[in-house]
């Protein structure tokens, strides 16, 4: 067997090469197409001061494009499992698009009101009337000491949405 390589060989490892480094530069490129943009990471996380919410008036943040509710519960508003407590006081955290068509409920004196089927929500973001199959959705969250992050999940979130599932 000869060491010598001919003109063949030699256009076929050639080839091989270009190949080679073209596969590497195309998957690079998918990868970075892939990767969200900066401006979507860093839309991820929402911090919201939990202490500027007045009691039993919902306030309305947008988080990845979503309206979520934050609802400072009165004394005389039910205790529900999945409120939000933090020091003395209670939170519905919530988002606020109805669970029947993706409406967004408007808050009407004491519950959410979705006015394209008449679903209706109570403080603790649960059904009470209506077509909604299931209560309002709980967005991820952690607490930092009187504020929210969302986009996070703390142990908070994980002992809310575990016990909704119960």
């Amino acid at each position: 067997m000869s060491k010598e390589i001919n003109r063949r060989d030699f256009i076929g490892y050639s080839f091989a090469a270009v190949a080679a480094v073209g596969g590497a530069a195309s998957l690079v490129g998918m990868k970075q197409a892939w990767d969200p943009l900066p401006s979507v990471l860093a839309g991820g996380f929402t911090e919201i001061e939990l202490s500027a919410i007045k009691a039993g008036e919902p306030e309305t943040f947008t988080w990845r494009g979503k309206p979520i509710f934050v609802l400072k519960k009165t004394p005389d508003m039910e205790a529900s499992t999945r409120d939000l407590v933090v020091g003395a006081d209670r939170f519905t955290v919530a988002i606020g698009l109805c669970t029947h068509l993706g409406c967004i409920p408007a808050w009407k004196k004491d519950k959410w009101k979705c006015a394209c089927h008449g679903g209706e929500f109570n403080p603790s973001g649960k059904q009470v009337f209506g077509p909604p199959p299931r209560p309002l959705d709980l967005p991820s969250f952690s607490v930092k000491g009187t504020s929210i992050v969302l986009g996070e999940e703390g142990p908070e979130y994980k002992a809310i949405a575990a016990a909704m599932k119960a």
